[in-house]
């Protein structure tokens, strides 16, 4: 598992694309009800120290497979937002997404000096295992927030204190990554996001 921060054109423009499928952004919100993120608005999310957002890869290739992120990170008060996408879809369920997000929470904790790390995911989003996977406590409900094809759904609210965080390790499956063929599945989302 390697993570890495976009840097070329062709990295924000796969980026960009990932989140604007239909499958991944209705169950995203980048405020001011923008669910579509351009290369641009990923260019400058990118460059703000309030974001920090990595691709994902498994193969010796380095390609991409998703994307990981935190939002709203404050230095000051010590907090952020974790998300993230499974790009690639002949990667996903298979638990790839759950341990970038750890190696990214690691990240936070660690380097970062974050104190503790939310997320939300839309109450009928399956990637609720997958906050739990990673240690995150189940802390509430936003009712009828978030809005797909027009219906109106609650955000469940999850967090993790840097105390409470265990980083995942998979190295069977990080050894069978090659070899593994692609299975179909839906997206699970952590902060409405693919986990």
């Amino acid at each position: 598992m390697k993570l890495r921060a976009l840097a070329t054109p062709a990295d924000f423009e796969l980026a960009a694309g990932w989140l604007q499928r239909e499958e991944n952004s209705q169950w995203l919100d980048f405020g001011s009800s923008c669910q579509r993120v351009t290369p641009a608005l990923l260019r400058i999310m990118t460059q703000r120290d309030t974001h920090y957002i990595r691709f994902y890869s498994i193969r010796g290739d380095d390609a991409p497979i998703g994307i990981v992120a935190l939002s709203n990170v404050d230095r000051h008060m010590r907090t952020g937002t974790l998300w993230g996408v499974a790009g690639e879809k002949s990667f996903r369920c298979r638990g790839w997404a759950s341990l970038a997000a750890s190696r990214l929470l690691t990240l936070a904790f660690q380097e970062l000096g974050l104190r503790a790390v939310n997320t939300w995911i839309v109450a009928h989003n399956p990637s609720q295992r997958g906050a739990v996977r990673l240690g995150f406590r189940y802390v509430g409900r936003q009712r009828q927030c978030h809005a797909i094809d027009g219906q109106p759904y609650d955000r469940l609210l999850y967090d993790l204190l840097a105390s409470e965080h265990r980083e995942l390790d998979r190295p069977a499956a990080r050894a069978a990554a090659g070899a593994a063929t692609p299975r179909a599945g839906a997206a699970a989302i952590l902060r409405g996001v693919a986990l």
